[in-house]
């Protein structure tokens, strides 16, 4: 029996308990609110999320192929409509994610307006948007199966069955979220306070970077400070403890480290004994020796090697660490965050290279075998650029004549159709499958595609509409094609809820309902 009959028997066992006040009350229909509603907190999802995500990991260590995706949305209509767009096309949201970007928080969702991220945004929008990512991926649910129901009354024999099975075997729209949570927005306290927040509103995965909280920059700016080892731990346990507070035992924590492009540090680490942990961080320190006699008022001086030396400190007063470290802090700061309780590592680069990565990963895995990233596929990438000067250094290292091409200027529209160009969108195409398989790239996410649709689209739109194509900028450029390519959005009521709507007014007051979905609803013509 599926769980839509046994609903239906449990609650007519109730009805006829409750006797003529209930009377009114169709088993039926409360079993169809109830599959309808499969998930009926935060804490529902998320444990039920993190599972998928463990599976998929476990799955991933076996067959590198099977490596993961998502796309970060900024608002929970953009969620929604993804996964309908998901469904549609792949009939499956097998290794589908949603990524929530602190950046497009800071972006588009602060009450001050748009800010730049540096964790200045209210903390609490953080949480607040994945609990309406999660609202809207539900609805989609509640939508897509009160179509199915709907048919289900108008089917006959075997289409009803048919119909039947799609409600018992329905897939979910709800699906994992890698959420941001920036540098923790302060303390570990604050850092497990907002965890919680994030947990109880569904997250399964909480990314946290190395950066101080209060000197955070967007990883591909410059300017990134980062903290000891010892600092950052203790925001990993914090995630941890909120994670096991509330029952979600298998949540996972991806540890970023922004060292490659940090030069910085606003702390020396404390240390109690050669190559311990904090005399490892402070070893990359950026020192000149001196004696005794040459100390200065204020100087901070480290004993290393029975040496006295002096970090460079800048009128900043931050630290900076000898040039060409990043790669090795990078290695270093991902084995600790993996042997202190972190489960999934992101190495935030200035570009695009699987050797680059791939290099990393091999120096972390031998003390981490199964180590595995979350990588940032990032819009603030020239990805054409880097890729054609990619393929222009290959060609040169291996003779051929790569003379009719300007490397600095390859992003040229003229180059689009050249040999060069050709090979490099191949690599651009293969990209994450290629590094899932080199470089140990388990999950592969655009931070704010959605934010750069959103303009592009909207530009498109406004030259035409407000230009000489008029009303035909839109209907050529919106509606013909939503209507040719079946976007569920075309009609817009339904996708808004007035068909539920009509289905919860026939439950509550039969033929008495005033339902919106008569024969002069313009959704009609769709």
């Amino acid at each position: 029996m599926s769980q839509y009959q046994e609903d239906i028997k449990a609650i007519a066992g109730l009805k006829d308990k409750e006797g003529s006040a209930w009377s009114a009350i169709n088993p039926e229909s409360a079993a169809r609110m109830r599959i309808q509603n499969r998930f009926k907190t935060g804490l529902d999802i998320a444990r039920y999320t993190a599972k998928i995500m463990r599976d998929d990991m476990n799955n991933y260590d076996a067959d590198s192929s099977k490596y993961t995706q998502s796309l970060g949305c900024w608002h929970g209509f953009i969620g929604q409509q993804k996964m309908i767009s998901i469904k549609k096309h792949f009939n499956s949201t097998d290794r589908r994610y949603l990524y929530l970007s602190g950046w497009m928080v800071a972006a588009l969702r602060s009450e001050f307006g748009p800010l730049p991220d540096q964790s200045m945004h209210e903390k609490t929008v953080v949480s607040a948007l994945i609990k309406e990512l999660y609202t809207f991926l539900r609805q989609a649910d509640a939508r897509e199966l009160g179509g199915l129901f709907r048919q289900l009354d108008s089917a006959e024999g075997a289409a009803k069955q048919a119909i039947q099975d799609k409600i018992d075997n329905h897939i979910t729209h709800v699906v994992p979220i890698i959420a941001d949570i920036d540098a923790g927005f302060g303390n570990a306290e604050a850092t497990y306070l907002l965890a919680k927040q994030m947990i109880e509103a569904g997250a399964c995965c909480i990314q946290i970077e190395n950066q101080v909280s209060d000197e955070k920059q967007c990883g591909h700016q410059d300017g990134k400070v980062t903290v000891p080892h010892e600092d950052f731990l203790a925001k990993i346990r914090a995630v941890r403890y909120a994670f096991l507070e509330l029952g979600v035992d298998d949540g996972i924590i991806v540890a970023r480290t922004d060292s490659l492009g940090a030069g910085l540090t606003k702390q020396i680490a404390v240390t109690n004994a050669p190559g311990d942990l904090g005399d490892q961080y402070n070893s990359f320190l950026d020192v000149e020796e001196l004696s005794a006699d040459e100390m200065k008022n204020g100087d901070v001086i480290i004993k290393r090697d029975g040496k006295l030396v002096r970090p460079k400190r800048l009128p900043s007063n931050l630290f900076q660490f000898r040039a060409g470290t990043g790669e090795e802090r990078c290695v270093l700061d991902s084995i600790t965050s993996l042997q202190n309780g972190a489960d999934l590592l992101w190495i935030e680069t200035e570009k695009p290279h699987i050797a680059q990565i791939g290099g990393m990963v091999r120096e972390i895995r031998k003390v981490i075998p199964n180590a595995k990233l979350v990588y940032n596929n990032s819009p603030s990438f020239n990805w054409t650029l880097n890729f054609r000067q990619q393929i222009f250094d290959l060609m040169k290292a291996e003779g051929k004549d790569v003379s009719s091409y300007d490397r600095a200027g390859l992003m040229s529209v003229e180059y689009d159709e050249t040999e060069l160009a050709i090979a490099a969108d191949e690599k651009i195409r293969t990209f994450q499958a290629d590094s899932a398989r080199e470089a140990g790239i388990f999950h592969h996410l655009i931070t704010l595609p959605t934010y750069h649709t959103a303009a592009l689209s909207t530009d498109n739109l406004a030259k035409d509409y407000f230009g000489d194509q008029g009303m035909l900028g839109y209907v050529a450029g919106v509606q013909r094609k939503e209507i040719r390519q079946g976007i569920a959005c075309v009609k817009h009521q339904n996708m808004a809820g007035s068909d539920l709507g009509d289905d919860h007014k026939d439950y509550f007051s039969g033929d008495a309902a005033l339902k919106a979905s008569g024969k002069d609803n313009t959704m009609n013509q769709f």
